[in-house]
């Protein structure tokens, strides 16, 4: 490890925000990117052997382009296989950094892909600030129709597209609630693609007020509310405060109460994940149970202790996540 990654990645989030996420915030209110903020890599399990990854362009004037993820032995097997669930996965990074290339989601795409197992689409999308909301959504739902259209033959060949769901980290897991939501209302222009259901790890959320959980781990290590300010700072629209309906779904349900209805209509699954010792878990809890009470078949699996991301950095809370997105899609 090199002097400077070392120094970076001890940076305190709460003593220096802006140096955690590799930039500097100039007086004028932009921002200097100045390296990509790292994350620490557990490599003591590499499932890099288990998985065959191929990159394709979705939009080139975007700069949008999908990564898929399958399991080895689909290629290599000598008898005839049946296709695969889908699982289209939007990452995480506060819509401000990381990529589907971080190192720190790869170990999660070839657990996902061989213990489930299924296809992995994972979605690179543009970034806030230079690309704020709703462009994440927008790239994400055109992302769907690129899929439909089964651009690839691993896609065609293996992908089975009537068990296709979406699944993300932290602000991915935003960005599956929000284009969940969008492709329900327009599901019969995706077919072939049937979601079945939309899996948010960690989600990303926030709000104006401070949740019980954000004061007690106001100086968390990894994403404390500070942090979180600044994404949202820099991902909403101009102008926009964190009770804006992209950060806070409860101001979407409270100012429209049918918004679930075509979720509910199509029998869509929800799972729900999170853990205390990240500061969001309020908000996550808080979602799950206004979900149950609008009838949405929707779980939540919430743990003790652990941190924000903890599935994409620790391989062994990656095969449990793994697990349990297995158990959802067995139903189908």
């Amino acid at each position: 490890m090199s002097d400077q990654n070392h120094e970076t990645m001890s940076i305190d989030p709460n003593v220096d925000p802006y140096g955690y996420l590799g930039m500097v915030r100039n007086s004028d209110g932009s921002i200097t990117r100045l390296q990509k903020p790292l994350v620490p890599i557990d490599t003591s399990n590499d499932l890099s052997h288990l998985v065959v990854t191929k990159d394709i362009t979705i939009n080139s004037s975007k700069n949008t382009w999908a990564r898929i993820i399958l399991p080895r032995e689909l290629l290599h097997s000598t008898t005839s296989t049946p296709k695969l669930p889908l699982v289209i996965y939007f990452h995480g990074g506060g819509f401000i950094v990381a990529t589907v290339d971080s190192p720190s989601f790869q170990g999660l795409y070839a657990s996902i892909a061989s213990e489930v197992p299924a296809v992995v689409v994972s979605i690179e999308y543009r970034q806030a600030p230079e690309h704020r909301l709703p462009a994440a959504y927008d790239d994400c739902m055109e992302a769907l129709h690129w899929i439909k259209n089964k651009p690839d033959e691993l896609l065609s060949n293996h992908a089975d597209f009537s068990k296709c769901f979406l699944m993300g980290t932290s602000a991915g897991g935003n960005v599956v609630y929000h284009v969940g939501l969008c492709a329900a209302e327009s599901c019969d222009n995706l077919k072939p693609l049937e979601i079945k259901g939309l899996i948010l790890n960690q989600p990303f959320f926030g709000g104006s007020e401070r949740t019980q959980s954000e004061v007690r781990l106001a100086n968390d290590k990894v994403l404390p509310p500070i942090i979180s300010d600044i994404m949202w700072d820099l991902g909403l629209p101009e102008g926009a405060n964190r009770d804006h309906e992209y950060s806070n779904p409860m101001v979407g349900i409270e100012s429209n109460p049918n918004l679930l209805d075509q979720v509910k209509l199509l029998g869509w699954k929800m799972l729900v994940t999170g853990c205390d010792g990240d500061p969001l878990i309020d908000r996550q809890v808080d979602l799950v149970n206004v979900l149950k009470e609008l009838g949405v078949q929707v779980e939540g699996s919430f743990t003790q202790g652990f941190y924000h991301g903890s599935e994409i950095i620790d391989p062994l809370k990656a095969k449990e996540f793994s697990l349990l997105v297995k158990e959802l899609i067995s139903h189908f």
